[in-house]
């Protein structure tokens, strides 16, 4: 009975290392399409990217070669207020559109240059996010203040 009870443990342990190693080196599936994180703003259905610790609001989009039409960074904070944005390490331009907690835009600054940092821009009034897109998506799609961004399968976050 012993020799059993030890085998039995044995088997447990080898178990259980395997799927461990199996966990660990199996890169996490991409999520479905319908669970990507997308909005549509101004009629257009946009893919997502969240920045919603304080390095990844400071890092933005900087170092990212070019960005698609239908792309944007949505940065996440925690209550609304002047959130300054700045062209750091940023080698297209961009528009920034600010939103508050409703997700409203509240101001919008277009076709911002990479030479203008370390110039940095503000809202004409508080926000609780921040939207980045390539440069000429507020004109293209006519996005003025009080344009709504409408998330889809978008998760809370807090710092």
């Amino acid at each position: 009975m012993r020799y059993l009870y030890g085998v039995f443990l044995i088997a447990v342990a080898v178990s259980g290392a395997i799927f461990f190693v199996y966990r660990t080196s199996t890169p996490p599936a991409e999520p479905a399409a319908s669970e990507r994180p997308t909005a549509e703003f101004g009629g257009v259905s946009l893919k997502l990217e969240y920045a919603t610790t304080t390095t990844a609001r400071e890092k933005g989009l900087g170092g990212r070669e070019s960005l698609p039409s239908n792309y944007g960074m949505l940065f996440v904070f925690i209550e609304d207020d002047y959130y300054g944005i700045w062209m750091k390490d940023m080698l297209v331009p961009i528009d920034i559109f600010w939103l508050d907690s409703d997700g409203n835009v509240v101001s919008v600054k277009e076709d911002v240059a990479t030479s203008t940092y370390p110039n940095v821009f503000y809202p004409s009034a508080p926000a609780r996010y921040v939207l980045e897109t390539a440069a000429g998506f507020a004109r293209s799609q006519n996005i003025e203040q009080g344009t709504p961004l409408v998330l889809k399968n978008f998760k809370r976050v807090s710092e």
